[in-house]
């Protein structure tokens, strides 16, 4: 690590060629980043000069106030300029230490600064020295002292100092690359860096009262003061939702702009459907129909979200909706996340629909099979089924995101059902959307719609599903009991074991979720927590462990079955078809189980370090259970006497429906945990920035002025090749 002021000035001084740069300039090519700096840097994803300047503080030390040593006191936060008038390093063998003791003068006085195992600083600060002192004023054994400063060798009067006598900017670091470090990086950029040109038109920058993208980030990364840090950080937060928002608006316009196949239904049909249901639709199962058949049968593509309440019925809406694609003689492509999910609607869509004569194929790993209606299903090879497929022998077709791969080809595809997918991928869409158009010749666009029971907040669904269009299904099916949720400290496991046992022994069955599978690693599929190495170093309750310790000495009387994503598909299979046919009482599992598996006569749901997971996520786990006659229950079991922690949990037992819950999980662990920044591809400010409900419709307000005066954006160029660069940068998927 570099911390010699002296050293780092001299190389920058010496190296820095003082030619223009621009926003493209590689930092491989800045003389003084060395190949040792260019590692570090690459490992914070920073390539080019872009990179580094958008490479923004996360907060700010105020190192403003510049005192006199007179005039320090206990606690004080201050800059202090002085001369170094002694300094030494004194090691300490009982602690293997070395404390670095300088004493430094000014006008008024004098005052010890103590650093600790920083013994390079007696070099950096030799006898004489002018320098800046910015840090805590301490005392201890009644002598004050200066503890653990940030200095700065100035050289002149009027020398503009980087890391004191200022607002400092801390940035996000890596190992060898501190913020210290960073500040050399950026401040001399700005003494030869070309003109940055303005995106944003200046209509709109006036409007928000936002600064000139130069003059912002000055201010983000040398303000002058906190407002003007603020304000700047707030134009680059409006900026990537002002992008995202034309972003959605421009998708939506283009799919306007696609043909699709007319899929029409009419009242007969709809009425004869619902009639042979063995239940009644919702009051809001109805409005979602009649939104999607309606979208069905207009010429442009349906690119909509169907979200509901886990068990409010949002399967069998999609499934109405593909048989009246399969009356309209196209086909539909049903895909769920995991193949236990997969062979559940099958499931349902042949037992709700048991004349359906028209073909229902399942499709997963090495499973293959077709429904015909009046009980005719026939097991064949994958081939045949893919033959059948394409020969359009099979309208229905469900499976995993694996109905995509290259050997599948649909005869006539006109509906995409995505089970927990909020978006289907944009280049997983073209491939299929090119196959199907080579083959048959036929340029229409399937329709498409998405299904969710995870609630999403108002302000996600605003910006990252913007593009999607929404039918809510807030309304539970009658007679639908609810679950009573318990949080279980340790002294009272005893108890909630007993309580497991009763219930078993009247039939019941029990689920037990565990974070992961097995001690010492992560398993893919497994719950990760954003800190990677804790849940390493903690007693995280695995599957494998709990399983043993169920079965073995808890319930030794009771059948106890282990599911998790390492298993193999047919072991899955075997295990989950013992669960349903209450083969085994009580199911130990991953959150493999979160998303769709349905037992009715699962009554308990018990959650393992349930302080793992997200509140979205638990709430998916408890929706497992409360779906057949009986009074069913969810324990969330804790080591963690946290009141953050408490409040959270408390919070699933206090929500009165889901998408309160989504707003209370944005609050608690933000957009970043929440949607995973990696996965939306969307930079840290603009993850912050989705909290921020005003800037949001501000940002989108802007986005539909823009696209009422130019859709194309050939007015604005600058915008439209900003745009090209947003989405390569982001994958909303």
């Amino acid at each position: 690590m570099i911390d010699d002021e002296g050293f780092l000035f001299f190389v920058l001084k010496r190296y820095y060629l003082k030619i223009m740069i621009s926003l493209t300039t590689p930092l491989s090519s800045i003389h003084g980043i060395g190949p040792k700096f260019l590692t570090r840097l690459h490992k914070l994803g920073l390539s080019t000069v872009r990179d580094l300047l958008w490479h923004f503080p996360t907060r700010y030390e105020d190192w403003s106030r510049i005192a006199n040593i007179a005039e320090l006191g206990t606690s004080d936060h201050v800059t202090v300029r002085g001369v170094v008038q002694e300094i030494k390093n004194i090691r300490t063998w009982r602690k293997r230490m070395v404390i670095t003791e300088a004493l430094i003068g000014d006008e008024s006085g004098a005052i010890k600064a103590v650093w600790f195992n920083q013994p390079y600083i007696g070099n950096a600060l030799t006898k004489g020295v002018t320098a800046n002192f910015a840090g805590k004023v301490a005392q201890r054994k009644n002598e004050t002292y200066l503890s653990n400063p940030t200095y700065e060798v100035v050289r002149s009067e009027d020398q503009v100092t980087k890391h004191t006598g200022r607002l400092v900017p801390i940035y996000p670091e890596t190992h060898g690359l501190t913020s210290r470090g960073i500040r050399y990086l950026i401040a001399p950029i700005f003494d030869d860096l070309e003109e940055i040109q303005e995106f944003i038109p200046g209509e709109i920058l006036e409007s928000q009262d936002l600064p000139h993208v130069e003059d912002a980030l000055h201010d983000i990364h040398m303000p002058e003061s906190l407002p003007a840090a603020e304000r700047a950080r707030e134009r680059f937060s409006f900026e990537e939702l002002f992008l995202l928002q034309l972003n959605n608006l421009r998708q939506k316009l283009a799919l306007k702009k696609q043909t699709a196949p007319k899929i029409v239904s009419s009242d007969s049909q709809v009425k004869k459907l619902l009639k042979e249901l063995p239940f009644e639709l919702t009051g809001a199962q109805h409005q979602a129909l009649h939104e999607v058949f309606d979208d069905l049968s207009r010429p442009q593509p349906m690119n909509r979200l169907l979200q509901g309440d886990v068990g409010s019925g949002k399967t069998i809406v999609a499934a109405l909706a593909a048989v009246i694609t399969a009356l309209n003689k196209y086909q539909t492509g049903i895909m769920a996340p995991t193949e236990v999910l997969a062979r559940q609607h099958y499931k349902t869509l042949t037992k709700l629909f048991p004349d359906f004569s028209s073909g229902i194929g399942l499709l997963v790993s090495k499973e293959a099979r077709a429904f015909y209606g009046e009980g005719l299903e026939t097991e064949m090879s994958k081939q045949e089924l893919i033959k059948k497929i394409a020969d359009g022998e099979i309208k229905i077709l469900i499976g995993t995101h694996a109905l995509i791969q290259k050997n599948i080809d649909f005869d006539d595809l006109g509906l995409i059902v995505i089970d927990e997918q909020h978006r289907f991928g944009v280049s997983q869409r073209a491939e299929l959307i090119r196959k199907h158009q080579e083959k048959t010749g036929h340029l229409h666009l399937p329709h498409f719609l998405s299904m969710s029971a995870t609630p999403i907040p108002r302000t996600l669904m605003m910006t990252i599903f913007g593009d999607l269009d929404l039918s809510l299904i807030n309304e539970l099916p009658k007679n639908r009991k609810a679950i009573v949720t318990k949080i279980v400290a340790p002294e009272n496991r005893e108890k909630a074991y007993a309580f497991i046992r009763g219930q078993a022994r009247r039939g019941r069955q029990a689920f037990v979720i565990c974070p992961r599978i097995q001690p010492s690693e992560i398993q893919d599929g497994d719950f990760v927590p954003s800190d990677y190495k804790k849940i390493l170093e903690l007693d995280v309750k695995t599957v494998k462990e709990e399983f043993e310790k169920l079965s073995k000495k808890i319930f030794p009387d009771l059948r106890v079955g282990m599911l998790h994503g390492k298993l193999k598909s047919e072991e899955k299979k075997i295990v989950m078809g013992d669960f349903t046919s209450q083969k085994t009482d009580i199911l130990v599992s991953t959150s493999v189980i979160e998303v769709g598996v349905d037992v009715p006569n699962a009554t308990i749901m018990m959650i393992e370090g349930s302080e793992w997971f997200g509140l979205a996520q638990l709430y998916q786990f408890r929706g497992r259970v409360g779906r057949g006659e009986h009074q069913s229950f969810c324990f969330l079991f804790t080591e963690s006497t946290a009141k953050t922690t408490q409040a959270r949990l408390q919070s699933l037992i206090t929500a009165k429906n889901g998408f309160e819950l989504a707003e209370m999980d944005l609050k608690f662990r933000g957009p970043g945990e929440l949607l995973g920044n990696e996965q939306t591809g969307l930079p840290d400010i603009a993850m912050r920035a989705l909290q921020n409900e005003q800037l949001i419709k501000d940002s989108r307000e802007a986005a539909k002025k823009i696209m009422e005066i130019d859709p194309e954006l050939t007015k604005h160029p600058l915008l439209a090749e900003r745009m090209k660069a947003f989405q390569k940068e982001t994958h909303l998927e």
